[in-house]
């Protein structure tokens, strides 16, 4: 038997995996390569790369927008002035900062009355470490080993035993270092901190900007401060802006944050600079801060560039103003020396344009002693315009007389005899003469109180006889406070200003009450519910919002002048009082010999007024609340009775352009009489239409000026 072999074939599976493990040794060597090269050459830069990151957009702050008047005056503007600030960087440790801080104090003088006691222990436990931990006891170290005590006691204990001899080892060099540390703390990471905003000199501001790259964190930059260019005159009402030192208020602190404040901010606390913040901070510049992991910052971007606040036009005349304050000054220390009284210590004006509720002056004065010097100095007291209260007497008449004829209770041209009236139990009430016979019209005239009782009376359907109970539905008093209101007595005017008060109803709903309540003897009012009163009757019956903001504008760079208009404050109708033109026009009528017309109430200081006006006097029988109260509570003495003075009115009686209202409470106590109150109106009613003269002719002398020009150019 023959056995064949079969010929093996040749395996090419080996020659194949070799050339795979060669592609894959090759590859691995290109990338080892590769690698190699790249941690070579860009190690540190890839390095840097995974460790920065982008941390904080900060917002920096940019100055206030500014306030003009309704003729272009700058009232508010601010003042550029050098500032050197401090940034914390996130990694920044105490022993860095405080080292910066004894290079900056060789360069500049620091205040340091803000230097607390506390900050002063903080300072030499810094500074003496040693000792510091010497005045803990061993037996302490033992519990705090024990975790029966943690750092915070241990530093409570070291603080504690820090003695008066220490602390006056700091010197005057180390008072400056810690108030500049002070400031380096009180600021946020990556947040520009001032430590000096105010006096910085030429030579500080020049030498710390050339020794910047040896204080971290330090920067010379230019900051702003309110100027107020007419000085107090209208400051109140302006408001107050916060320091950087106290920033945010803490009160609405979240109410800022979360509309991306930082914390040192200054922002508006009162009045305009309150009301308006939105528009007067501006646009704040946007700064990305990239930071490594450590915290330094290695590069900054500025992500939007900023824009100063918008700017307000009031409907505020500032030379009007002047001159009422004036005027208000004047006769108010004349009334006070007539008067002879203590008591009498102000006085306001409100002027408003009665069709479209713009304010054209907004003055009080305030006679008060400087706690110092016991010096009398007089202080401006605008805001009491509007947040203050004073029973205001026969002013209101106009809206009783407008109430009895919209509840059917008075007809036009009904009479009522003027005489006495008593309630059984109470004292007589009578007006300041019998007039007998007399119409709703010479009852405004002449103001007759009588006149008034028997229109109340009426609404309450009530039925009177001589020294009986007066028999009337108490509901009258609703009736009548919210027709009052709808003139804007009682209630808010809507002023576009904050803390704005609404007056007190008299608390007790009595018959006699009933009839002070219709003279203005028993709910109190606003100086500025006064004037929309009266604007409401000088118009023809519509309650118009009152705003002191007339226009928003875009701020122009570099100069004073007015940008463009972003938004025209118009004005706004509240309510309609529901009153026939008939009726409006008798009470109207009324106003008119108030102070045309002899035996009207104002006439004596309004006869031979050329621009017609029209309004109506009240005095009111109140018991003295002021700032001397506290005297009499320590005596235990009642308060006197005084006498509140007031004045409402229009002008020109035909097509009113002015409203206004005067106040002068607490004006006397018993028969030391004067009438500031119309004296006050005269001079401002001729002030007000004296400066319109003169600016009409002052622009009839530019008019043909211009032409002249003009002719002589052709």
């Amino acid at each position: 038997m023959v056995v064949v072999k079969k010929k093996k074939k040749k395996a090419h599976v080996p020659f194949r995996l070799n050339m795979i493990f060669f592609i894959v040794f090759m590859l691995f060597s290109i990338l080892i390569l590769r690698l190699g090269f790249v941690q070579i050459v860009y190690g540190d830069d890839f390095k840097r790369e995974i460790e920065r990151t982008e941390d904080i957009t900060v917002n920096n702050p940019v100055p206030r927008g500014k306030m003009f008047d309704r003729n272009g005056k700058i009232i508010v503007d601010n003042t550029p002035q050098d500032a050197i600030t401090y940034t914390k960087n996130q990694g920044a440790n105490q022993e860095e900062m405080l080292v910066v801080a004894g290079h900056l104090a060789k360069l500049i003088e620091k205040d340091v009355k803000k230097v607390r006691e506390r900050d002063k222990k903080d300072y030499w436990i810094m500074k003496n470490p040693e000792r510091a931990k010497d005045k803990i006891k061993k037996s302490e170290w033992d519990l705090f080993t024990d975790k029966q005590l943690n750092d915070k006691d241990l530093y409570k204990l070291q603080l504690d035993r820090i003695t008066t001899e220490e602390l006056k080892e700091l010197n005057k060099n180390d008072l400056e270092i810690l108030a500049i540390f002070r400031e380096f703390n009180s600021g946020f990471a990556l947040t520009p901190q001032f430590v000096k905003n105010k006096d910085v000199t030429k030579k500080e501001f020049a030498i710390v900007s050339e020794n910047l790259q040896f204080l971290p964190g330090v920067d010379t930059t230019t900051d702003w401060e309110r100027n107020y260019l007419f000085g107090d005159t209208l400051k109140t009402i302006i408001g107050k802006v916060s320091s950087s030192d106290r920033g945010l208020p803490s009160e609405r602190l979240e109410h800022y944050l979360a509309r991306d404040y930082n914390r040192n901010d200054r922002v508006g606390l009162s009045y305009i600079e309150e009301q308006y913040e939105d528009v007067l901070h501006g646009q704040k510049a946007k700064v990305k801060n990239i930071t490594d992991k450590s915290g330094n910052v290695l590069e900054t971007i500025v992500v939007s560039e900023g824009k100063r606040g918008k700017d307000l036009v009031l409907t505020i005349d500032m030379d009007l103003q002047l001159a009422v304050e004036k005027i208000i000054e004047e006769e108010l220390l004349a009334a006070k020396k007539t008067a002879k009284t203590t008591l009498l210590d102000r006085a306001f004006v409100v002027l408003l344009d009665p069709h479209t509720g713009e304010i054209l002056t907004l003055a009080g004065k305030q006679i008060t002693k400087d706690p110092k010097t016991g010096k009398r100095e007089m202080l401006d007291f605008a805001y009491g315009t509007f947040t203050t209260s004073y029973n205001a007497g026969s002013s209101v008449k106009g809206a009783t007389i407008l109430t009895g004829y919209k509840t059917g209770a008075l007809h036009p041209g009904d009479f009522h005899y003027d005489s006495p009236i008593k309630i059984k139990g109470t004292p007589e009430k009578s007006s300041w003469k019998n007039f007998g016979n007399i119409n709703d019209i010479n009852s405004l005239k002449v103001s007759s109180n009588v006149y008034m009782f028997k229109t109340a009376i009426e609404i309450g359907k009530g039925h009177y006889e001589f020294n009986e109970p007066l028999d009337i539905n108490l509901q009258a008093f609703d009736t009548i406070r919210e027709s009052f209101n709808q003139f804007g007595l009682g209630v808010r005017t809507g002023i576009d200003l904050p803390n704005e008060q609404v007056g007190f109803k008299g608390p007790l709903k009595l018959p006699g009450f009933l009839l002070d309540l219709v003279i203005g003897q028993y709910d109190i009012y606003t100086p500025m519910q006064l004037a929309q009163y009266v604007s409401t009757i000088a118009n023809g019956g519509y309650r118009v919002q009152p705003h002191i903001v007339k226009e928003i504008r875009e701020p122009l760079l570099d100069n004073n002048e007015l940008g463009p208009i972003v938004q025209e404050i118009k004005p706004t109708i509240l309510n309609h009082i529901g009153a026939k033109e008939e009726w409006l026009k008798r009470v109207q009528e009324g106003f008119r010999r108030v102070m045309q017309e002899p035996g009207g109430t104002a006439y004596d200081d309004f006869k031979g007024a050329k621009y017609n006006p029209a309004g109506k006097t009240g005095t009111a029988q109140a018991v003295y609340d002021g700032p001397e109260m506290k005297v009499y509570k320590e005596r235990n003495q009642i308060p006197p009775e005084v006498m509140n003075l007031s004045l409402v009115g229009y002008a020109p009686d035909d097509n009113p352009e002015v409203a206004m209202a005067v106040l002068v409470p607490w004006a006397y106590e018993g028969d030391k009489g004067h009438h500031a109150n119309t004296v006050i109106g005269r001079r401002v009613l001729d002030a007000y239409f004296e400066l319109k003269k003169q600016r009409m002719k002052d622009a009839s002398k530019m008019d043909r000026s211009t032409q002249l020009i003009e002719r002589g150019t052709q």
